[in-house]
Formats: structure tokens, sequence, C-alpha cells
């Protein structure tokens, strides 16, 4: 039992860095962002791509798929998504679901249409035994880098000036301007660091999820799920979703092998039955 729930919050905090760009956008810019996907297997593939072709090691890609899928996140924000803000959620549902299906087709034609692996290095492969738990090794350094990054978002989010100005301009972006806030630039940060945070998690999580050019469309159920859970207007709802429900669909799947995944919706209906606006989230 131990194991599961150490497997679980591994993969729900694995969730989290996948899904918190998307809560960023949505709850903090209220921007629907369906092609945040896109950027996790951007970094995914940025990672293969080093490894396998150029030898880089494996601790080493990860910040190069970071920057990778922040810069083509913020050129995209600056040339297509800026002009959607402002329009409604249905046209910013049909934009960026259009961006699947254009980064899945681009995907297949670039890299084929099969599983891609990734070899971790030697001292990230294995387990070993504490108090009785089998602690996977890659797991545990998923546990740490992931909590950590949890950690620093909060604190950059509620305790620096660039929280504040960015919780300003969702605000009321014309009282920030008139402020001297750089709403725009702003802006254009913050769709970075989400971006680049999912090509982390893309990353992170080639080797646990695998990778293939229908990454975006897969996994699109789990970020929002994680999204809808743990509300957004924050980042701890979305982190405490994704370890419930990570810790749930690993329980699930082992002890009730027979329903699979079912288990996450069960889960994602008892709190929206309990807590309609999330779990964090404080009623509108």
């Amino acid at each position: 039992m131990a194991t599961i729930l150490f497997d679980g919050v591994a993969y729900g905090m694995l969730l989290f860095v996948l899904a918190c760009g998307l809560a960023v956008t949505l709850g903090l810019m209220n921007f629907v962002n369906l092609a945040h996907g896109a950027f996790a297997m951007a970094g995914g593939y940025t990672t293969i791509l080093l490894m396998d072709r150029a030898g880089v090691p494996f601790l080493a890609c990860l910040p190069v798929a970071f920057v990778v899928a922040a810069v083509l996140g913020v050129v995209l924000e600056r040339t297509l998504y800026r002009h959607m803000y402002r329009r409604s959620h249905l046209d910013q549902v049909l934009f960026s679901i259009g961006l699947v299906f254009m980064a899945v087709s681009g995907m297949t034609w670039a890299m084929g249409a099969s599983q891609q692996t990734i070899k971790l290095p030697g001292w990230l492969m294995g387990r070993f035994e504490v108090l009785g738990v089998n602690v996977g090794i890659y797991r545990a350094f998923i546990i740490v880098l992931c909590g950590a990054l949890a950690v620093g978002l909060q604190f950059g989010l509620t305790h620096t000036r660039f929280g504040s100005r960015l919780r300003a301009a969702v605000d009321d972006a014309r009282v920030a301007r008139g402020l001297g806030i750089p709403v725009g630039t702003v802006f254009a940060i913050t769709f970075a660091v989400g971006s680049g945070l999912a090509g982390l998690g893309g990353a992170l999580g080639a080797e646990i999820l695998g990778l293939d050019p229908n990454f975006p469309l897969k996994f699109l159920i789990y970020f929002l799920i994680v999204v809808a859970v743990g509300g957004t207007s924050g980042i701890a709802g979305p982190f405490v979703a994704s370890l419930l429900l990570g810790v749930a669909d690993v329980a699930g799947k082992y002890y009730v092998p027979a329903l699979g995944a079912f288990i996450i919706y069960l889960v994602m209906i008892a709190v929206l039955v309990l807590r309609p606006h999330g779990l964090f989230a404080r009623p509108r």
C-alpha cells in the first residue's frame, strides 16, 4: 500500500508540472489554452532528440526542454495568442484545439507515429527500500524536483512584485496600464513560463507516460481534470488535485484493474459535486 501511495504521489507531481501552466493561463490570465499539451510534447521530443542524436546527458536536457517550450510559447503568444485574449472562450477553444491537431500532424510527419522511448542514466534507474516502502529512484527524483517547483511557483505568485503585477493585469488591464504595468510583457512572460513548465513536464514524463504525436490529445483530459478539481485561483488547488488524482489513478489501476482510468473520473465527479468551484476556489 505504501509503495502504491509513493508511486501515486510521484505520478501526481508529474501531472502538476504538466498542468500547472494551464492552471495559470486559465485561472490567472482567463485564457482557455487547450494546446497546452503541445508544449509538453515539444519538451519531450527535444529531450529525445538531444539524448539519442547528440548524446546530451539527461539532466542537461531538462533546462533545454524548458527553454525550447518557453521560447515556442512566447513566440506563439506574441504572434497568435495575444489576438485571442478578448475573444470568447468558445473562440479560444476552437483556436487552441486547431493548434493541437496541427501539432499532432506536424510531429507525425517529422518524427513518425511510433512510440518514443528514453533511456535514463544508470543512477536514476532501479529501486531501493526505505521503512518497508519500495522506492523508485526516478520517481523520488520527480517528487523532489516537482515539489521544489511547486514551492517556487507559489512563492513567485504570492510574494513577488511580478506576481502582484500579474494579478493586477488580470483584474483590470486598463487600470494596470495606467499604473505603468507593462501588461503585454507580463502576459508574455507568464505564458512563456507556463509553456516552459509543460515542456519540462514532457521531458520528465517521457519515461513514465510515453511519448508519441498524440500526446497532447491523450493527456488533455488529465490537464483539464487537474484544473477543474483544483480550481483556478492559484497554485495550491491544482497541486493538491494532482496528488489526489495521481494516487487515485495508480491505486485504482492496481486494485481495480478492470475499471482502469475510470477511477480518476469518479474522483473528479465526487469532488465537483461537493466543491463545484474546485478544492480551493472561492465561489463567484
